[in-house]
């Protein structure tokens, strides 16, 4: 028997009462190729393109192996060849691909182009052009089908492929030891490990992970005396209670928000309460710090590039609006990207729609826009800075951060959970703070608001000499700092003010005229001669 002598209408066996199909002697069915085009769509869209494609891969390679023992077993080749040759031709006679008429075969060593691949085709129908080849199914087919006929471990990798937009499909099929390390990337789809476990072991080691953070949360609660809050962020003081209630709420709808407060002040962490309780939490949340990508960077990190766009673009390669697709893209000091950017980005934002660098065609974009800055882009706008059109699209809604000076009541309730984390970190056996220790964290103003307080507490951790924070393990600076002046019933003299001050600042030193002195920036005559006229009034 010769691979050219195969006839479908011989292979193929039907029971007239139907329900039974026999190809090559052994059960088989006919399937609707679009099903194989929506299941693959499905896979891609739950589990992403490297589950789908391991999955896709397997099977290929399993019904390959199949194929060829069928083969054998039914049939008297001429030699081993011949069965070898057989795999290709089955493809054909199945619909599978059409092979071009100079390479019609898969040979070992040698490329094979194929001229249809119902693969390709349905990945174009159900997803679109892809930036990768996509004959997984086909590949695996075949790998397992040279596989079996041959002995040893034969893989076929796809070169060229129509799903992404090449002529033709193009495969090499090479042993295991030829490919050497060109394989590396491509091996982890064809091994043999079950499916079905492999899918048990993510689902497990997820569901472990979501409890450990759980649980940590719960820790990190009981160690700052709090209840335990859903969204994961610190809210004692009624403005930023306000803050978080006003981003549940508009976590619920779709619309652009525009976060504004000092650096530091927690606008990512609002930015992820957005996402994480919106109907895109499923989705990936992207964020993108706009002040830290140079200008000539910026464009291409957004909307991506095609191979050869400029200088070093060896490669397709999709930007940050593609990658955010079906989830929020958070774009951060957002009032430092240059004019000529935001004439792209309000575009982008209007028609929902975006063009890579170096390529003519527009790819539809879904994704929930999210920026913040540190900056009154109203006062940009009328320096004209900050395009007034590209201003108001972003600001839909505006929540405001208060600075970490104007809600008091969080600091201590961060400052432990932040002394928690990074005692479980260290792996150091610190668990609270001192009372003096307490009592100097909130005389401090916080410039560098809640980012500051969680380094100072990493560092107070790493200095600690025992179980809990001490005065003198806290930075210099917040040391030094005097109580924050209030205003409580009617307002009183300046003279009366500064007295108070000066004498907290005095006392804060112990008593040290000479430090007091440095830190209200007066010279030590001066302090002497107010504290001398302090004793008399």
């Amino acid at each position: 028997m010769r691979a050219d002598d195969l006839n479908l209408k011989e292979l193929l066996e039907f029971d007239p009462a139907g329900g039974i199909v026999r190809f090559a002697g052994r059960r088989a069915v006919i399937l609707d190729a679009v099903a194989h085009g929506l299941l693959r769509k499905e896979l891609i869209d739950t589990f992403g393109v490297n589950v789908a494609r391991g999955i896709l891969t397997r099977f290929g390679y399993v019904h390959g192996k199949r194929m060829a023992d069928a083969m054998r077993s039914e049939f008297k080749w001429d030699n081993d060849e011949e069965w070898r040759r057989a795999g290709p031709r089955i493809y054909c006679l199945q619909g599978l691909v059409v092979p071009d008429a100079e390479s019609p075969g898969v040979h070992l060593g040698k490329g094979v182009t194929w001229k249809v691949s119902y693969e390709a085709e349905q990945h174009l129908l159900h997803l679109g052009r892809a930036e990768y080849p996509v004959c997984w199914t086909l590949c695996g087919l075949a790998s397992g089908y040279l596989s079996s006929s041959m002995g040893k471990e034969v893989y076929t990798v796809e070169d060229r492929c129509l799903g992404r937009g090449d002529p033709a499909c193009h495969v090499l099929a090479r042993t295991r030891e030829d490919w050497g390390k060109d394989m590396a990337e491509h091996l982890p789809f064809f091994q043999n490990k079950g499916i079905d476990a492999s899918l048990k072991h993510v689902a497990e080691v997820l569901k472990r992970t979501e409890r450990q953070l759980q649980e940590r949360a719960r820790r990190l609660a009981r160690v700052a005396g709090l209840k335990e809050d859903p969204s994961g962020i610190m809210a004692r003081s009624e403005s930023m209670q306000r803050v978080v209630e006003q981003a549940k709420r508009m976590a619920g709808v779709d619309s652009t928000v525009m976060i504004s407060g000092e650096s530091g002040a927690g606008k990512e962490r609002i930015a992820r309460l957005l996402h994480d309780q919106s109907t895109r939490s499923e989705g990936p949340f992207i964020a993108l710090n706009c002040g830290a990508v140079s200008e000539t960077l910026l464009e291409s990190e957004l909307f991506g590039h095609a191979r050869g766009a400029f200088t070093g673009a060896a490669q397709d390669r999709a930007g940050l609006f593609e990658a955010a697709n079906g989830g929020t893209l958070f774009l951060d000091e957002v009032g430092d990207i240059p004019l000529s950017m935001q004439v792209k980005l309000l575009r982008a934002f209007q028609e929902r729609e975006i063009r890579r660098v170096g390529e003519n065609r527009s790819r539809p974009i879904n994704v929930r826009i999210v920026t913040a800055t540190n900056r009154d882009l109203s006062v940009e706008v009328a320096a004209k800075r900050f395009r007034k059109d590209l201003y108001y699209r972003l600001k839909v809604v505006e929540l405001s951060v208060p600075p970490l000076r104007e809600r008091r009541e969080d600091i201590l309730p961060l400052a432990r959970i932040f002394l928690a984390e990074a005692a479980l970190r260290m792996k150091r056996h610190v668990e609270t703070l001192s009372p003096a220790a307490a009592d100097q964290l909130l005389r401090y103003d916080w410039p560098g608001n809640v980012r500051e307080l969680e380094n100072a507490m990493e560092r107070a951790v790493a200095l600690a000499r025992k179980s809990r924070v001490e005065l003198d393990e806290l930075p210099p600076e917040i040391r030094r700092a005097v109580p924050i002046p209030a205003v409580h019933g009617p307002p009183r003299p300046l003279k009366e003010v500064e007295k108070n001050h000066i004498l907290a600042t005095l006392d804060s030193h112990g008593g040290n005229r000479a430090k007091t002195a440095e830190t209200l920036e007066i010279g030590i005559a001066t302090l002497h001669r107010k504290l001398k006229s302090f004793a008399k009034s």
